[in-house]
């Protein structure tokens, strides 16, 4: 945690009272690229974007996998905060079973199921090859939603 994440995070749990040992369940960025990360926190800041879907298989055995209750720093481009989220619902789903409410929930584009499938095979597809793996549509993914407790 950065100095500058660590006070952000420190601002907001003084402020809403909570235990001072308390720690942020994830810090990140969203998308790939400084540009995606910085317009998908534009989203959320502006409360259009409350949603995310993540590729379950990918998470590594110790890696935090988000639940209900989380909350996450949610960073710009470059690595700066610019909002603390909680997280209200995680359910997991087939790619090709994402349903439009969710994709709607995301925020991006024109807010549409076709828009948000075109989107995100790309990206996952991309995140399939990285790890060594291949993307198929019946790929589980984490559909989470989240309230927006900090700017």
């Amino acid at each position: 945690m950065t100095p500058e994440v660590r006070m952000y995070w420190q601002q907001f749990v003084e402020q809403q009272q909570l235990p001072p040992n308390l720690q942020p369940a994830e810090i990140y960025s969203f998308g790939n690229t400084e540009q995606m990360a910085n317009e998908l926190a534009r989203l959320v800041i502006i409360g259009q974007k409350t949603a995310t879907t993540s590729a379950i298989e990918l998470y590594e055995p110790d890696e935090h996998v988000p639940q209900v209750g989380d909350y996450n720093v949610i960073l710009d481009g470059r690595d700066r905060p610019v909002a603390i989220t909680k997280t209200t619902a995680c359910t997991i789903v087939k790619y090709n079973q994402v349903d439009a409410e969710h994709a709607f929930l995301e925020g991006e584009g024109d807010r549409t199921l076709d828009y948000w499938r075109s989107a995100h095979e790309a990206f996952f597809k991309a995140e399939y090859t990285e790890a060594g793996r291949v993307f198929t549509p019946d790929k589980l993914c984490l559909c989470e939603q989240f309230i927006i407790v900090k700017y």
